[in-house]
């Protein structure tokens, strides 16, 4: 909320300054008592104390704070919306700055509503009306469990990689998991690559009916198995083929870290439309390194047959003693 806060806060500041109106001269003044609302209401809520007393008084604290929190918002969203009413919208600049002003107030009211619902009538919003950037809404919260960095915040990207190191296809996730997108990404990348027979995915894209649809779809699938095994699965990932395949999938890795570390790793580009862009540049720039890579190695092959070639051979004089 304090992002939203601070955009219609300085936005309509600017505005007004445009056209000559004096209501938000103390923007500055009206930002620093908004952030320390919200400094007090993050503050309250550390520390558990023991004592059901003390509990029933932090709870008390808790929604206090927050209702001071959202009071104050209020008070700066309907003096930003008595402002918006004395300029003139009929300048198209203007225009466009008074929607995006609005665009803001209506992600600050959103959030007002959510804290309102969750602290203080102590309900559980919902993860699908969970907003974690109003700069980027499309941003997901990624729960990875792993150790060091259980969740990160972004959007996944599936991966096709073939044995030569060449990623083949790609697949933004939109709000969907693994096992969600498994199918669909074997189907797109065998219709442009019709050899492909072969596929290892990773235990997150295990599903009974995945595991029935990419049968169709290829001759051998290495897709292990989730949780306790039975005993005719233990004996399908214990075969030969099948753990050959399970060594060389851990390539993949070094796929996904050359994208983050060649620039995948933050996306500067704004937008579902940039992100989507930026990651298919990604992709391009990582296929055309992989055969800088394969042209280097092979240039230095020769030279190396070069060199040995001139080191044996005999020469046609003799020296004399």
């Amino acid at each position: 909320m304090l992002d939203a806060m601070r955009k219609v806060i300085f936005l309509t500041a600017d505005l007004c300054e445009a056209n000559e109106l004096t209501d938000f001269r103390q923007h500055q003044y009206n930002f620093r008592v908004i952030k320390r609302f919200m400094r007090k209401a993050q503050n309250v809520k550390r520390g558990k104390p023991k004592a059901e007393e003390n509990k029933k008084k932090k709870e008390q604290d808790i929604q206090k704070a927050h209702q001071d929190y959202m009071n104050e918002a209020n008070i700066i969203l309907r003096k930003a919306t008595h402002t918006l009413l004395k300029i003139d919208g009929g300048d198209f600049l203007t225009e466009i700055r008074i929607n995006e002003i609005k665009k803001f107030m209506s992600h600050a009211h959103r959030q007002i509503d959510q804290i309102e619902r969750r602290v203080i009538l102590g309900q559980q919003i919902p993860h699908e009306e969970k907003v974690f950037s109003i700069f980027q809404p499309h941003t997901e919260w990624i729960s990875k469990g792993k150790a060091g960095v259980p969740v990160e915040l972004g959007l996944r990207v599936c991966i096709v990689e073939d044995q030569y190191q060449f990623l083949l296809h790609h697949q933004v996730m939109e709000k969907k998991t693994d096992d969600q997108v498994a199918v669909s990404i074997t189907q797109e990348a065998k219709k442009r690559f019709s050899n492909l027979v072969q596929a290892s995915y990773d235990k997150g894209f295990h599903s009974p009916e995945n595991q029935e649809a990419l049968k169709s779809e290829l001759e051998k699938v290495i897709l292990p198995r989730k949780g306790k095994l039975s005993q005719q699965a233990r004996a399908l990932e214990n075969t030969e083929d099948f753990i050959k395949a399970r060594k060389q999938h851990s390539a993949v890795e070094s796929a996904i870290n050359a994208l983050e570390v060649h620039g995948l790793d933050i996306c500067r580009d704004h937008g579902i439309t940039g992100f989507k862009r930026y990651v298919s540049l990604a992709i391009v720039a990582h296929n055309i390194d992989r055969i800088g890579v394969i042209l280097k190695s092979q240039e230095q092959k020769k030279a190396a047959r070069k060199r040995k070639k001139y080191m044996v051979r005999q020469p046609g004089y003799k020296i004399a003693a």
